[in-house]
């Protein structure tokens, strides 16, 4: 690491988000909906998890901040299923996910999340919560083939499986590789 001059005001930016792991056991459950999708970038199943809020970059202070606060969160552990599988990006298809199941408790805690986004005023994103494990994200896909993809793998569905913790994950990119998500800090649920 170089040491930055004194009176810099350079600031290390984080990429971070909360989200739940996959059990590996669900995890391989969705590697066969890999499908012949133009434009389609499937995702490893490293990358599986379901995001309960993406905070963007932030330096390393309020990435501090949003860690401590995390702390505070009090959930109980939740019992998710899956449930179909969809696409956003109405007319633009833009990433390929499977569905998770309604879940009160689930919406809950994305809700407690996203609080906190809020008191630190962060730029996030507007859309109403919806819990999913993204799968592919899209390039020039042709909203045929997403919604043929969508009606070949819409009866999925899992037995319940348990939640009972979840992180704050920082993601790193570089050019010409996959995103590669590494777990900051760990937070119980029950």
């Amino acid at each position: 690491m170089q040491a930055r001059p004194r009176g810099s005001k350079l600031k290390y930016m984080h990429r971070i988000f909360a989200a739940l792991p996959v059990p590996d056991s669900i995890a391989e459950r969705l590697l066969p909906l890999k499908g012949d999708v133009f434009g389609a970038r499937w995702r490893q199943q490293r990358h599986f998890h379901i995001t309960l809020q993406f905070y963007g970059e932030v330096t390393t202070e309020i990435a501090e901040e949003i860690a401590e606060a995390l702390e505070h969160v009090a959930a109980p552990q939740l019992t998710l299923e899956l449930q179909g599988v969809g696409w956003f990006g109405s007319k633009a298809p833009y990433s390929l996910y499977a569905r998770i199941a309604p879940n009160e408790a689930l919406d809950a805690l994305a809700a407690d999340c996203r609080k906190i986004a809020r008191r630190l005023n962060l730029k996030i994103d507007q859309n109403p919560f919806k819990p999913h494990i993204t799968l592919a994200y899209c390039h020039d896909t042709p909203l045929e083939d997403a919604m043929r993809w969508s009606e070949d793998y819409q009866i999925l569905r899992s037995e319940p499986f348990i939640s009972d913790s979840f992180h704050l994950y920082e993601s790193f990119t570089a050019p010409n590789r996959p995103s590669r998500y590494e777990p900051q800090a760990d937070y119980g649920l029950g």
